[in-house]
Parts: structure tokens; C-alpha cells; sequence
């Protein structure tokens, strides 16, 4: 399948668009306020807008849905987005006074009036690698990802794979970035989340159509469907959906899982969600550069709304998707160069003199169930080439993780091949635009999908170069800086994010990585646990020493490591817990030993408007009353 000439057209203008939209609306800022913050000019509208386009991109469309394909996750990944909801109410209220009332232009600004300097610098550099090394990547990784199905495999002479998807990926993004700032950003994310839920609601009720009537689209074999359902042939939409809502469509997930189990509902995943939507440079942006409190609370209930919408357009076609394509997303599986084939082209090669191989293969639990002769042969390979008798048992593959642990440390000399999984989990929703969408919708649907990528991807480029450039160049290396010269290296940054983005982005396609929104949530753990809690200890602990600032951050990646490489298999979220539970601790106990003899006097700035919206608190209650009821008929 390829894209036809009115889906290129489609997305060439929605693109040109968006970018001249973005650009026309930034011209005329010349001051790093205009660059960085809009000119503290934003209207709830384009801050609700913004906050769903930055937030929402390949990560839920590509990750979140291939999480929920998963039969072992299902719904329960949507967890994400709901208590997101109940989480943006809270940082409408509770966080973004505070920090307007401040003026500040970054979040690790804040820690220096209220900690120290050392804590801004710590804070700063912890951002700009996560940025760098994780959230970049992943996003241009997921976009590439979601561009891939659609094209073949050259391109005018140019060879089309995750690499050179990547590049074009990152480059578009910091097009718009590097000349426009946060103010091109918003407009451009006005018309990119606007087509986002409508392309997303597209693809959901194409997917509703071939659930309740799969004989009339490309690919989908209607018995198989039928018999995973375990329903007639004669049976209605109704009862098909019923089949799934009954296997897959359930929020709390045994306290056994190591991804979403219900206990992490308690602490856990309130870390991430407080950190991502309350303390992150890239979502709190648009906040900051708010017209006046009452429209960037009316801003951030909006977008708290649209969170409940998100999982119905992406976790909800996850789950349709693998019922419908579970047979292709098997056949990837097998096939693509980033999953199993050239690991399988290698076994092949050397299955017949193991003790020369040099090399042993993991294998998922899927791919043990799908193939189940196959991995009796890998693991037999695997036990000769390590020395060992082949283990028996059923569980061919918890009987070979427990073979090859502790091989890089046994068998310097033995290279642990990339592990072999049974379904390309993350094609899914890739695979419901390649085959449910007629040419020119699918160009509409790519586009919104690509524009949600780049949306998100230009978010975190302006957010990276706004904390190096005002929390770490204009503080260590040039305090005098002109206005000018800010907003030069801000832009300068921005190709510099694009490359180190796009070099590490491919090679994340390897499933050692348990797919890319694991990834980006489990290694953000390492920060996310110290910041929260420094911050809430800032905000709402008036005592606590100045010190503490360091310290928090210091302590997280510390305890989360220790508890990262000693307790592997504990879902993250509640080693997050965890995490944040050891450092409250510690600082609490300092804050009763060495309490803080005089309170400090936060900065207060009079250019923004402070008074609070009534009706934004009445609609985030509804919100919250909405997000309860959801739980309850899906739980």
C-alpha cells in the first residue's frame, strides 16, 4: 500500500498551513518573553488546544494504542488520560497560581527563589537530558513509526525506513520552532489538535465499522474474528463489543502486573501525572505564558476535559485493532527489519553449532505461544551455547529468562541478541489508517496524526531551548545576555535537539525497550519521583530547608536505580511510589531537625492578572465527577 497523489496533496496543505499559520502569528516578537512565552498573551482557548496538541502525538496513538492491544493491559493503559483529568484540575488551582503570581519563565526557575541556585542548575541539566535522551527520541521515533506502513521502501531514489522517517520527522518540527517559538507553537497547535480528535474520531468509527462488519474491509479474516470474540457469526455490534468490553475493557489490572496493576492507582501513577502536567517545562509553558490566571485555569480544565475523550479515539481502536489484525501484527512481527527477521535470519545461520554462535536469543511469551517449536529450539541453542542442559517445562519462555539471567556478567564473550516477540503491538492504529481509511481521509487522518507528533515534538524542542537557554546559558555563562542574543541561542538549540533526536530515535525500535511509551514513562522515573516531591515540599511546606532542593533531586534517581536494577520485575509506577515515599521521608525528617528559622519572600510580578475564574471551579468539579463515573462502568 502507498499513499495516492490527493493523500500527498492533503498532507502538503495541511502542513504548509499549519507552518504559515504558525509563523504569521510569531512575526512580530522580538524579546525572548515573546520567543519563550508568547508574550504572556495566550487565551484559554489556544492554551486548551495547545496543552492536547503537546501532549497528545504518536506516544498515544502508536505507543498508548499498542499498549492497549496488549490482552494483558487492555483499557487499564487509559488510566493515563483520566487521571490526567482529575490531575490538570488540581495544577489549575493549586500550582499555577503560585506560579504566575511569581513571573517565572521556566519551571527550575522557580527552585531558586524558593531553594537555591544549585537546585535551578541541577533541575535545568535533569530536564535537558530527559529531553535529549528520552522524550525527543520517542516521539520522532513513534512518528516515524506511524509513517512507515504508508510508504514503500524507496522514495525518488531515497531509501524509506525508521532512519530517514525519523529526519524528516524532527527536521519539520524545528522548522516552525527555531523561527517562531511558543506563540508559532500555539497557533500551529490550534488547527493540529482541532484535526486531531476529528481525525481520531474518524478512525474510531471506521473501526467501529469493521467490528460490526468486518467482511466489508481489506485484510480482516471474519472467521478468526468471530472465534477470538468467541461469538455466531450473526452476531450485532452490540454483543461483539460486549465480548470485548467483558475481556479487555477493564481499568484495575492484578496487583501482580508489571505495567498498570490497581495499586499503582493509589500513588503511583499520580507521580508521573503531577510532574508531567504541574512541573514540566513543555506542558506548563503554555501556562505560563497565559493573558491572566482566569484564562490559563479556564485553559487547563478545558484540555482536562478533552483528556476523557482521548481514550475512546486511541486506547479503544487499540484493543479493536488486534481482534481485527492480530494476524498481520504477527506477520510484522516476523518480518520487519526492526523486529524479529534479522535475528531469525541469524539463528538460521548458526542454529546448528551453537558452541561457535557467540550469541543467545530472548524470546516473549507471545512468541513462545505463536511459535511454540521454534522457541523449543532457541531454547535448546541457547542452553548449549551457555553449557547448560536444556531446562524442561511448559513456560518456554520464563524457563528461558531464567536461562540467559545474568549472562552478560557469566559470558562477556556471548552477545544477547534483540528479543523475539509474537505481534507488532505498536502497528496497530498504523495498521487500522493503512487499511479502514479511503485515500484523501487517509491523507486528512495522517496528517492529524503527523501533526500531533510534530505538535508535540515542537513543544519539547521550544521547551528544551528555553531551559538551556534561561536557566543555564543566562545564569552561568552570559547574565548581561541582550534580548537578541536569548532568543539567537534558544533557535540555536533547537537544531541542535533535532539531530541528537534523530540519531537516537531508531534504535528504539528494538524490544529490549518494551516499546516506546514504556520507555518514556519508565525512564522519566529516574527524575520525575525527586521533582515532584521537592516541589510539593516547596509549595506547600513552608519550613523546609533551602537545601532540600538538591537533595531531592540527588536522592531520586539514586533510590528509583537501586530499586530499578535490584527489583526489575516491580511494575515502575510502584517503584515511583516508592521512590517518592523514601525522599518525603528524608525530607520531612530534615525539615523537623533543621527547620527553616525565617520564611522566604517569593518574588511577586504585577504584570498578570491574578483573580481566579468561578466557572472554570465548577466545571472542574464536573470533570472529576465525570472521571469517577467512567471508572466505575469500566472498572
Amino acid at each position: 500500500m502507498e499513499l495516492s497523489g490527493l493523500d500527498i496533496g492533503v498532507l502538503a496543505v495541511f502542513f504548509v498551513c499549519v507552518i504559515s499559520v504558525g509563523l504569521l502569528k510569531s512575526r512580530k516578537g522580538k524579546t525572548s518573553e515573546d520567543y519563550f512565552l508568547a508574550g504572556r498573551g495566550l487565551k484559554w482557548w489556544l492554551i486548551g488546544f495547545s496543552l492536547i496538541a503537546a501532549n497528545i502525538s504518536a506516544e498515544q496513538f502508536v505507543g498508548m494504542s499498542g499498549q492497549a492491544a496488549k490482552g494483558s493491559i487492555g483499557l487499564a493503559v487509559a488510566s493515563y488520560e483520566w487521571v490526567a483529568a482529575i490531575t490538570l484540575v488540581v495544577v489549575a488551582f493549586f500550582f499555577l497560581p503560585k506560579f504566575l503570581k511569581s513571573g517565572i519563565f521556566t519551571i527550575p526557575e522557580y527552585l531558586e527563589y524558593r531553594f537555591n541556585h544549585t537546585s535551578r542548575l541541577v533541575m535545568s541539566l535533569l530536564m535537558v537530558i530527559i529531553y535529549l535522551g528520552v522524550t525527543i527520541p520517542t516521539v520522532i521515533y513513534l512518528g516515524a513509526k506511524a509513517l512507515n506502513p504508508l510508504f514503500r521502501e524507496e522514495l525518488m531514489g531515497i531509501p524509506i525506513n525508521l532512519t530517514t522517517l525519523s529526519w524528516f520527522v524532527g527536521i519539520l518540527a524545528g522548522i516552525y520552532v527555531a523561527a517562531g517559538g511558543l506563540k508559532a507553537c500555539a497557533w500551529a497547535d490550534l488547527i493540529q489538535g482541532s484535526a486531531l480528535i476529528i481525525g481520531g474520531a474518524v478512525v474510531m468509527v471506521l473501526t467501529f465499522m469493521a467490528l460490526d462488519n468486518p467482511g466489508r474491509f481489506e485484510g480482516i479474516d471474519v472467521s478468526a474474528v468471530n472465534t477470538s470474540l468467541g461469538v455466531g457469526d450473526g452476531a450485532t455490534f452490540g454483543e461483539k463489543f460486549a465480548a470485548l468490553k467483558d475481556s479487555s475493557m477493564h481499568m484495575a489490572l492484578p496487583r501482580t502486573s508489571t505495567f498498570l496493576p490497581w495499586t499503582a492507582l493509589l500513588l503511583g501513577i499520580w507521580i508521573p501525572n503531577f510532574y508531567y502536567w504541574g512541573l514540566n517545562q513543555f506542558i506548563m509553558q503554555r501556562t505560563l505564558g497565559a493573558h491572566s490566571l482566569r484564562e490559563g485555569q479556564r485553559g487547563i480544565v478545558f484540555a482536562a476535559f478533552l483528556k476523557l475523550i482521548i481514550p475512546f479515539i486511541v486506547c479503544i481502536p487499540g484493543i479493536i485493532a488486534f481482534t481485527l489484525y492480530a494476524g498481520k501484527m504477527q506477520e510484522n512481527a516476523m518480518n520487519q527489519e526492526s523486529l524479529n527477521k534479522p535475528v531469525l535470519e541469524a539463528f538460521a545461520q548458526v542454529k546448528t553449532t551453537p558452541a561457535e554462535a557467540g550469541m543467545v536469543i530472548p524470546f516473549d511469551g507471545d512468541f513462545a505461544q505463536l511459535e511454540p517449536q521454534l522457541a523449543k529450539e532457541m531454547l535448546t541453542f541457547n542452553a548449549a551455547v551457555l553449557g547448560k542442559a536444556a531446562p524442561a517445562g511448559e513456560n518456554l519462555s520464563g524457563i528461558n529468562k531464567e536461562l540467559l539471567e545474568g549472562v552478560d556478567d557469566s559470558h562477556p564473550d556471548v552477545e544477547v541478541r534483540q528479543e523475539l516477540v509474537g505481534y507488532d503491538y505498536d502497528g496497530a492504529f498504523p495498521l487500522l489508517i493503512r487499511y479502514l481509511t479511503p485515500h484523501g481521509l487517509r491523507g486528512f487522518v495522517l496528517a492529524a496524526l503527523m501533526g500531533a507528533v510534530i505538535s508535540s515534538l515542537a513543544s519539547m524542542l521550544n521547551a528544551a531551548s528555553t531551559i538551556f537557554t534561561m536557566d543555564i546559558y543566562r545564569e552561568w555563562f552570559n547574565k548581561k545576555a541582550a534580548q537578541k542574543a536569548l532568543v539567537r541561542v534558544g533557535r540555536c538549540c533547537v537544531p541542535i535537539g533535532v539531530f541528537i533526536g534523530c540519531l537516537i530515535a531508531p534504535v528504539l525500535a528494538n524490544p529490549k525497550f518494551k516499546g516506546a511509551f514504556a520507555y518514556i514513562q519508565e525512564f522519566q522515573g529516574f527524575i520525575s519521583p525527586g521533582v515532584l516531591t521537592i516541589f510539593l515540599f516547596g509549595l506547600f511546606v513552608k519550613r523546609t530547608p533551602r537545601y532540600c532542593g538538591v537533595l531531592g533531586l540527588i536522592l531520586s534517581p539514586i533510590i528509583y536505580g537501586i530499586l530499578f536494577f535490584g527489583w526489575g520485575d516491580m511494575a515502575f509506577l510502584n517503584r515511583m511510589g516508592i521512590t517518592v515515599g523514601a525522599i518525603a521521608f528524608v525530607l520531612l525528617l530534615v525539615t523537623l531537625i533543621r527547620p527553616m528559622k525565617e520564611l522566604i519572600v517569593l518574588p511577586e510580578q504585577t504584570k498578570i492578572e491574578l483573580s481566579w475564574s468561578k466557572g472554570s471551579v465548577y466545571f472542574g468539579l464536573f470533570v472529576v465527577f465525570l472521571t469517577v463515573v467512567l471508572y466505575i462502568i469500566f472498572w
